[in-house]
């Protein structure tokens, strides 16, 4: 719907003014703002929506707030308790420059366990100073949301419906959303008018699905939080553990990871999403006499992106995190990568407004795409290639898991993760790792043909209470 300067002449409001007007429509009002060329002066703000407060969107709006960008940002739960094991790397904390009071553990010791059962201890070459964070969501994204706020971002409890795609590019992008404020329960219609749109709205995108970006694979992650007794709770005081197995997933693995109180014990596939609770009993039961008597405070399930969208932007109309599908392979992370996207996009948007007194168009968001790609496209593909190869058999998780052994392996795979590079290994020490690789992959084989087993305790499942 564009403007009609006209009207706006006859009302005393001076086109390229900062637009506030608000109309009626129905039960709806709609904020308006004039179509404008890109690169052109405002004589106001630039008017960003943000959709999706989770990390991505978060740290969006308060790159967007910072930079003199007018900033909506839309959520509809704002105490949303994603299904995520909330692991994050320890580059995060001074890059986001986190407070320590929102992560729960440091995690210094991880546990893999194979099909077998045969368990490998994981993290002996981290510093005395190196450890991963591990958080709970709803606080960690309440934290980011609140701290875009203070930087000047308008946050909005609203529950978008439809992005209306203009048919003219310079056209304003109008958004029809139903508005919560207050807490109440049934949503009012409302419309505004902005000048770009950052969908940072998960896997079930909206905005994906307004700018046909395409359909792609998705897992579903089902995760319980189980509170279980002091004394249990001090064996993964700064202990994770991660299972492997076709009984705990066909392709991709179950956790128990530890928070401020309990465990969130969870698993994930993309190929049998039907059989998810059967894959969830299985990592439970590897995991009972560790976590024997714990009572399930919380349930949660959610889709999990598993490769990024054939298209991530239309116009002035901008995909990130889980939206754009920037979740990695064989380790499922997708925190950091979203807070990152959700900043990167933004800074690129700053930027090319000059501090949100210029119109920005597709230019900044294929710079942002550009950047983002040639950062991160090596990272992505060496995680989908370790999956396919050792996610595929119970003989290759096998061969997986006595790798994990190897101190080299321990320290290029921390060091990549914790530091965010793809770190080049020594060329000696990468060859002799490919020939123990291709050792392990031959003995695997030979010695465990077919499905590994499935195993159960066969105790009783935790009883269910109310969070």
């Amino acid at each position: 719907m564009a403007l009609n300067t006209k009207s706006l002449k006859a009302s005393g409001v001076r086109s390229g003014a900062r637009a506030a007007v608000i109309r009626p429509v129905g039960r709806r009002s709609i904020k308006t703002v004039a179509a404008v060329a890109d690169g052109a002066a405002l004589g106001r703000k630039l008017r960003v929506a943000v959709i999706g407060g989770g990390p991505s969107g978060a740290c969006a709006a308060e790159t967007l707030a910072q930079g003199g960008v007018e900033t909506f940002l839309f959520e509809r739960k704002m105490d949303n308790c994603k299904p995520c094991g909330g692991a994050i790397p320890i580059c995060m904390v001074d890059e986001f420059k986190l407070p320590m009071e929102i992560i729960d553990r440091k995690v210094t010791k991880m546990k893999m366990i194979s099909p077998s059962n045969r368990e490998v201890d994981v993290g002996k070459t981290l510093s005395d100073t190196e450890w991963i964070g591990m958080c709970r969501r709803e606080v960690f994204d309440d934290y980011l949301r609140k701290r875009a706020v203070t930087n000047g971002a308008q946050i909005i409890n609203g529950l978008m419906m439809k992005v209306n795609v203009p048919s003219n590019p310079q056209d304003p992008i109008m958004l029809s959303y139903n508005d919560y404020e207050g807490g109440a329960k049934v949503g009012i219609p409302k419309a505004i008018e902005v000048d770009m749109v950052i969908g940072a709205d998960g896997a079930n995108s909206r905005v994906a699905k307004d700018i046909d970006a395409g359909e792609y694979d998705y897992a579903i992650a089902f995760q319980e939080r189980i509170r279980i007794s002091d004394e249990k709770m001090k064996y993964y005081e700064n202990l994770a553990e991660m299972y492997v197995g076709d009984d705990v997933s066909p392709d991709f693995y179950g956790w128990v990871f530890p928070k401020y109180d309990h465990v969130a014990v969870g698993t994930g596939t993309v190929v049998n999403k039907t059989a998810i609770k059967q894959y969830q009993q299985a990592t439970r039961d590897r995991s009972q006499v560790k976590t024997e008597g714990g009572k399930i405070i919380r349930v949660e399930a959610h889709p999990i992106p598993e490769h990024p969208r054939p298209k991530r932007y239309q116009g002035r109309i901008a995909l990130v995190g889980d939206a754009a599908g920037y979740v990695t392979k064989c380790s499922g992370e997708g925190i950091y990568f979203a807070a990152k996207s959700g900043r990167m996009c933004a800074e690129a948007i700053v930027e090319a407004s000059k501090q949100g007194t210029v119109m920005a168009g597709p230019g900044a968001i294929r710079t942002y795409l550009d950047k983002w790609d040639r950062k991160y496209w090596t990272t992505y593909k060496v995680l989908d290639i370790l999956q396919k190869v050792f996610y595929r058999s119970n003989p290759a998780r096998e061969a997986f898991v006595e790798l994990c052994e190897d101190e080299y392996v321990q320290k290029m795979t921390f060091d990549s993760y914790l530091y965010k590079t793809v770190v080049p290994g020594n060329p000696i020490d990468d060859f002799k790792l490919l020939v123990r690789t291709v050792q392990s992959l031959v003995r695997a084989n030979a010695l465990r043909q077919g499905d590994g087993p499935s195993v159960s305790f066969e105790s009783k499942a935790p009883e269910r209470v109310a969070a």
